[in-house]
């Protein structure tokens, strides 16, 4: 976060200084009491199982700089430091973001959004800018109404470019995540069906991650897969240029596509530009390959060379979860585990199909959340690519699971447990040396569970 004084913030949060000098100047903002640094701003969220004004104390004991407040209690009173007391402490942190961000001079933001893909395209995107600058990019899963505003505030005054992830789940939430980090450019990996319980349809889905292109400038620009359903659709609503990616086809795309030994992916990236040089992703799963077009497509026309943009994608470390492989007990797993959806799980089942193995291709899937009416249908689909994919074992975990074994009618070999311990049990006695296995479910399924049993 850049300096800011006590008055700067009590105006950028639409608050009132109580306590303090407007002139005092702090440095950076928490919302965790624990872990507040000696000069820092302490922010007191309310949330639906704690209150942080319960912990003015403790922020103080911490030497903390300044408080903002919604609330007045004793601790607050004998707080030794400045204190902003404003109507709505997430509003005021969603003001302070905003104009965090209108104040960075030079900053290009860019923002990222789509049903599968965010973050691994956030890491090729943040990897390939870094050679024109410095980049503020997203960490974890902050991509909500409180992790953006923490992750535009994370940002410094020598960041060039900003790389922000924005999630959604109900309607209207990009649009005002967009209003809170006034994107420069966007990029929407995929319309998918994550989140269609509380969406309805595709089309909604559609409506509402468009709505971060549509808050693009004319002269800006997104980029997005050309072979995407709503692709066109989302062309009818903005008003930027929208960049066509893919393979085989798209402005920025990538040819000769192939599997190497290793499970990696090798392509040759074509655009406008003079130099196509060869990529190779230190990744699995040929849907990597759009994620890593979107980031190309961007850094292109950041005035990164194709050639860096190459070599920088090549060195890529993709955030913990996502296709990794993992050793554990003398069994590769491929580690899955972040979340899942079913477009997602059938481009994980999709990798395994093609990756390397040794031994048997084994499936360890968990229940996918938040399809409401479509739960049924969507988990019998997985289950259907589970056959296609050639899968040579099925094993699921959990209730809602045992629908993806329901419809993998005709799998080899198939098991269902109801918990991990269950599961890891039987698999430690089922696996063997060589075997490749892939571990999915959604974030509230908890497959990890099932590998860390083997460490």
């Amino acid at each position: 976060m850049m300096p800011i004084t006590l008055g700067q913030l009590a105006d950028w949060c639409d608050g009132e200084i109580l306590q303090g000098v407007p002139s005092t100047q702090l440095k950076s903002i928490s919302t965790d009491s624990r872990k507040v640094d000696e000069g820092q701003i302490f922010l007191a969220l309310k949330g639906g199982r704690y209150d942080a004004h319960d912990f003015i104390g403790s922020v103080a004991e911490r030497k903390a700089g300044a408080v903002v407040v919604s609330n007045l209690t004793a601790e607050t009173e004998s707080f030794n430091g400045g204190v902003v007391r404003v109507k709505d402490t997430l509003s005021a942190l969603q003001r302070l973001a905003f104009n965090h961000r209108r104040n960075s001079d030079g900053l290009f933001v860019v923002g990222i959004t789509g049903s599968n893909g965010k973050t691994s395209t956030k890491d090729f995107l943040g990897a390939s800018l870094a050679a024109g600058g410095q980049v503020n990019h997203t960490v974890g899963n902050l991509n909500n109404h409180i992790g953006l505003p923490l992750t535009i505030l994370a940002g410094h005054e020598n960041d060039k470019f900003g790389v922000w992830e924005m999630g959604m789940n109900h309607p209207g939430e990009i649009e005002a995540l967009a209003e809170i980090a006034e994107p420069d450019a966007a990029v929407i990996t995929h319309v998918g069906t994550a989140h269609i319980e509380h969406m309805k349809t595709r089309e909604a889905i559609a409506e509402e991650k468009s709505a971060l292109a549509v808050a693009v400038p004319a002269h800006g620009y997104c980029a997005m897969p050309a072979a995407d359903d709503f692709f066109e659709y989302v062309s009818d609503r903005v008003s930027c240029e929208l960049i066509p990616v893919g393979i085989g086809e798209g402005d920025v795309r990538a040819e000769a596509v192939e599997v190497i030994d290793s499970g990696q992916i090798r392509f040759v990236l074509r655009s406008d530009m003079n130099d196509s040089p060869e990529v190779l992703l230190p990744v699995r799963g040929l849907h990597m390959v759009n994620n890593a077009l979107l980031a190309a497509a961007v850094s292109i026309r950041e005035g990164i060379t194709p050639n860096v943009i190459a070599e920088k994608l090549g060195q890529v470390e993709l955030s913990g979860g996502r296709l990794q492989e993992r050793s554990a007990g003398g069994v590769r797993f491929l580690d899955d585990s972040y979340n899942a959806n079913p477009d997602s799980m059938k481009a994980a089942l999709e990798t395994l199909k093609i990756s390397p193995a040794g031994g048997r291709r084994v499936a360890v899937l968990g229940f996918m959340g938040e399809l409401g009416e479509h739960e049924r249908e969507a988990h019998l689909s997985v289950g259907g690519a589970v056959v296609k994919a050639g899968v040579d074992a099925l094993v699921t975990v959990g209730d809602q699971a045992s629908l993806i074994n329901e419809g993998a009618s005709g799998i080899q070999e198939s098991y269902h447990f109801v918990d991990h311990d269950a599961a890891s049990q039987f698999l430690r006695t089922f696996l063997v040396e060589d075997d490749l296995v892939l571990v999915k479910g959604s974030r509230a399924a908890a497959m990890e569970k099932v590998i860390n049993h083997f460490n």
